[in-house]
């Protein structure tokens, strides 16, 4: 198999590190191309064009991704569609392996039942727009949970309006009063029975989620599952997930035990009573349980996101359903499969080393600032200055007295990207200038501008 040629154009500085990355690439022929400047993220294209020859059989040319201008001379120049590569050389590898088929995380098995706590205490309007956002984020059905100790007269027409917006319901109750009402109107499931309300399952004409009479054990369990085999009623079954210091881990063991008695049985589990349950950011714990309920056969997860740690927990759940059904598909751990819910720290935080700042300080012939949050340091570089410190106002404090006449605009560019750089390095990201950090599925806007 013929490989394909490709030029690497890079400066002294990177030369060794270029060579040695793209040699580990497989299926091209590199040929790297040092040109007569230290540090190529001061390149531009048309200082480039000019220093470049033709290449007979050249198919592609990869610049670095901090060179700056528009790529058409260097196009036109070797006669090849110019590329601008990663901004850093150690993610050429990715950058060619973009080429490869992404993993398939449109399939899934688990459904999403999203509760709506004290669903008596909202309006209407106010119900059918939370389920219609819980719907955008990944729900399938909207469980109306109902508040104990009161009968909500409204459960009906809650129901109905909900099923006329296109929203698969259920209701959360024990009530039989609010249940009756809710299933008449067109509630699809029912959470909970045992045996304090199950002799009313069979009228209600919907699927139940059966529950032990004791939630620290199975007690009552196989007695309510017999009722309802016995009277043709629908039903998956909870063996409760109980939270951490309450039973936690001998519940988790009920499962398998409901799953090896009831091999054929549909399942659910109650998910926030960990997520909602545990000073923990709640992506960690929904990945978690949405693995073991995947390699269990449960199928149907309850989730809330009511405390402000868990508030995304939806949308959490609907990429660990994706990641944890791909994983045992493929039989492979998930990893490197997708970073949608790694949000707190970064896969990866590369840095560049000293001895390439200070060769970057020699190399850069302007007043512009470089930034650049590395060894637990923030760094500011311009013509005849390396300045470094891990307190960002000390910084800025030498900053404003080397550049006493800094504008406004330009200091508070500074102050946005030290803020920033500061993050990456609490939290372990990475930070590049002029970019935004990345949070997973929770990116927001790129605010990032320099003057």
């Amino acid at each position: 198999m013929s490989l394909s040629k490709v030029l690497f154009v890079t400066g002294r500085l990177a030369e060794s590190s270029v060579r040695s990355v793209t040699t580990g690439i497989g299926g091209i022929e590199p040929i790297v191309q040092v040109l007569p400047i230290t540090v190529a993220a001061l390149l531009t294209t048309e200082w480039a064009a000019r220093h470049l020859e033709p290449i007979p059989g050249l198919e592609r040319v990869i610049l670095p991704g901090y060179c700056r201008g528009d790529l058409t001379s260097v196009s036109e120049k070797l006669g090849v569609i110019a590329e601008r590569g990663p901004k850093d050389v150690r993610d050429l590898p990715d950058y060619f392996g973009q080429r490869r088929v992404c993993p398939d995380l449109t399939r899934f098995d688990i459904e999403i039942i999203a509760e709506i706590n004290h669903a008596p205490q909202l309006k209407i309007g106010e119900l059918v727009a939370t389920a219609d956002q819980m719907r955008r984020d990944g729900a399938d059905v909207i469980d109306l949970g109902c508040d104990p100790g009161t009968t909500w007269p409204g459960v009906g027409n809650a129901v109905v309006e909900l099923r006329q917006s296109g929203h698969r319901v259920s209701v959360d109750s024990f009530s039989t009063t609010e249940i009756a009402a809710a299933t008449a109107a067109g509630a699809e499931l029912v959470l909970s029975v045992n045996s304090s309300n199950v002799d009313a399952a069979a009228d209600w004409g919907s699927e139940v989620v059966a529950i032990p009479d004791d939630p620290h054990s199975l007690e009552g369990l196989d007695a309510t599952i017999d009722k309802l085999v016995r009277q043709g009623v629908r039903f998956r079954i909870d063996p409760i997930l109980e939270p951490i210091g309450c039973g936690f881990a001998e519940s988790l063991g009920r499962y398998l035990d409901v799953r090896r008695r009831y091999p054929d049985a549909a399942m659910m589990m109650g998910i926030g009573n960990l997520t909602e349950l545990t000073d923990v950011d709640s992506a960690g714990v929904n990945m978690l349980l949405a693995g073991f309920c995947q390699e269990a056969g449960i199928f149907s997860v309850l989730t809330t996101q009511v405390i402000n740690w868990a508030r995304s927990s939806i949308r959490e759940l609907d990429f660990a359903r994706r990641l944890s059904a791909f994983a045992v598909r493929e039989q492979v751990p998930p990893k490197r499969i997708s970073g949608d819910l790694v949000m707190l720290r970064d896969p990866t935080v590369r840095s560049h080393g000293l001895p390439w700042l200070d060769e970057l300080t020699k190399s850069v012939k302007d007043g512009n600032y470089r930034l650049f949050a590395e060894d637990g340091r923030l760094h500011a570089i311009r013509a005849g200055l390396h300045d470094s410190d891990t307190n960002p106002y000390q910084l800025f404090t030498r900053l404003l007295k080397q550049h006493p006449d800094l504008e406004a605009s330009h200091a508070f560019y500074l102050g946005y990207e030290l803020a920033n750089a500061v993050i990456a390095l609490t939290l372990g990201k990475q930070y590049t200038q002029d970019e935004a950090l990345t949070w997973g599925f929770l990116k927001g806007p790129d605010y990032s501008r320099h003057p």
